[in-house]
């Protein structure tokens, strides 16, 4: 599961993406929306970093 947190943001964006356009706004409008998740990502690979070396046996 790790391995692929790289595409959290990915998913999101592009989900965020076609929420705005099926509900006919444009990208430049939904820019706060495309932070918010960079920024949620980013906390939520933080978190599991920090599990990781909280947790190394070595």
């Amino acid at each position: 599961m790790i391995g692929r947190l790289f595409l959290l943001p990915i998913v999101l964006s592009l989900l965020w993406c076609l929420f705005l356009t099926v509900n006919g706004y444009s990208l430049q409008q939904g820019k706060k929306g495309f932070y918010g998740i960079f920024v949620f990502c980013g906390l939520v690979m933080a978190f599991f970093t920090l599990m990781i070396w909280l947790t190394n046996p070595y």
